[in-house]
């Protein structure tokens, strides 16, 4: 393979960091098979009082923040949700939060869509296909269903349907298969086919689809090494990069944070332990950002093959496809 460092022709550069991208940790109630966080309710890594401190800090210290990311996990089970989210509406930026949506039926927190919905919180929701089995097969049966229930619950409190209360949608592609790999669909086709299938079927309401492709990382590495097709995926992916995507890459303009207070460009790269780095090479830390008194300290992203993955068709994020396919 082409590093994917050769492939660009010069360094990834970082621009002014408008995004924080905040991984709680790695307890969910889920066990998704395609999960490249590799979270589970087995898991119990997640924040500390003190880092989110530190974090609060950082939201309230700098004004050129204007959107914070929370995932995890199940962001809503991990400590410091709502300490984040209220801090950042304080402030007046937006709060994403990447829910699974069957959280809310697991005790302790069936309150989270009204929670939600009082401080304006945007629900970006995985629904990885809109046909029942497909769902079941990649995240455990009955999420398709509790999924449903859960979005019509967030209809009812005007989400998808209010200006203000916005609920996405995230389609995953299944896990690839020996001889068949493929990109996800164009992002611009599959949205009014989500939309209908789920207004005829059910009478929901979203406001936008995201497609991402599958990532070699996490628990969708392991079963590509195992099926002995992690390289020929990653081929896969560099044959179908497309250098217009670049300019719009997530890593451009966000930190990703993990659950300890370390600093990454991206949440792929914190799932494969690649630390963002200074132009010195000195990797950071949420303290460390507070003492620079910066947070425009990172020149160049670090890559790895897997960015192919960001890069292939139409492009992927955690905001979907990066461009169209005009």
């Amino acid at each position: 393979m082409t590093p994917f460092d050769h492939k660009l022709g010069s360094p990834l550069t970082k621009q002014p960091i408008s995004v924080l991208q905040i991984n709680l940790g790695k307890r969910c109630n889920l066990a998704c098979t395609h999960c490249h966080v590799e979270a589970s309710p087995k898991r119990t890594e997640e924040l500390s009082p003190e880092i989110c401190d530190q974090l609060i800090e950082l939201i309230h210290r700098f004004p050129q923040i204007q959107t914070v990311d929370l995932t995890g996990g199940a962001p809503e089970m991990n400590y410091g949700f709502k300490p984040l989210v209220e801090a950042a509406r304080l402030c007046e930026k937006e709060v994403i939060v990447r829910s699974n949506l069957t959280i809310y039926f697991v005790d302790g927190f069936q309150e989270i869509p009204e929670y939600c919905a009082r401080h304006q919180v945007r629900i970006i929701a995985s629904l990885p296909c809109y046909l029942e089995d497909n769902v079941d097969k990649m995240r455990g049966k009955g999420v398709y269903q509790d999924s449903i229930a859960a979005i019509q619950r967030l209809n009812q409190l005007g989400y998808g349907r209010q200006q203000n209360l916005v609920l996405d949608l995230v389609y995953n592609p299944p896990l690839p298969q020996p001889q068949s790999f493929s990109l996800p669909p164009e992002q611009q086709q599959l949205d009014p086919a989500y939309k209908h299938y789920l207004k005829q079927h059910f009478d929901l309401d979203f406001n936008q689809l995201f497609t991402i492709t599958n990532l070699p990382i996490g628990r969708t590495k392991f079963y590509l090494k195992n099926k002995n097709i992690h390289q020929p995926y990653l081929q896969f992916l560099e044959d179908n990069y497309n250098s217009q995507t670049t300019e719009h890459l997530m890593c451009r303009d966000q930190l990703s944070i993990d659950y300890l207070g370390n600093i990454y460009d991206c949440d792929f790269n914190q799932m494969e332990n690649i630390p963002a780095q200074t132009s010195t090479g000195e990797l950071l830390t949420i303290k460390k950002l507070l003492e620079f008194e910066n947070l425009d300290v990172i020149r160049e992203i670090q890559t790895a093959p897997f960015c192919y993955g960001c890069t292939a068709g139409c492009g992927s994020s955690c905001g979907g496809a990066l461009i169209s396919d005009d």
